[in-house]
């Protein structure tokens, strides 16, 4: 039997803050540092707040490579998908569904994909979790 939980991050990169949303509910509006501070409401389970500093972490990873290749993103939403199963007696997360849907002008579908690649390859979180991750981007 597998298990699911997941996080939603959206953010405006110009104000430094955003929201996340989880299966338990909302964190309040806080800066970017909110990834390690973990500021999450009662009842949140440990594969949320996984899923919440990876949307985030991810989100940031991919907004520092957009700008480092020259361009500027005005929002981006990163929903994260975490499949659990069991493996050795004990939940793990094998599967990853990250979708990055961004509003950046002037950037081509191909490229966002590539940056959104290079980011994953980079975020911090992304490179802690033994997981298959599966990468969807849409521009709006």
């Amino acid at each position: 039997m597998n298990r699911t939980a997941s996080a939603v991050w959206t953010g405006d990169l110009k104000s430094g803050k955003g929201t996340m949303t989880t299966g338990s509910g909302t964190l309040r509006d806080a800066p970017y540092s909110f990834v390690t501070r973990f500021e999450n409401s009662p009842g949140t389970n440990p594969e949320e707040l996984i899923a919440a500093a990876h949307a985030g972490c991810f989100t940031m990873a991919c907004s520092g490579a957009l700008a480092k290749a020259g361009f500027t993103a005005g929002k981006l939403a990163t929903s994260s998908v975490l499949t659990l199963e069991q493996v050795d007696g004990a939940w793990t997360i094998t599967t990853i569904q990250l979708s990055l849907t961004g509003s950046v002008p002037g950037i081509s579908n191909d490229k966002f994909r590539q940056i959104a690649e290079e980011a994953k390859a980079n975020c911090p979180v992304s490179r802690l979790l033994k997981a298959n991750i599966k990468l969807e981007t849409r521009l709006q």
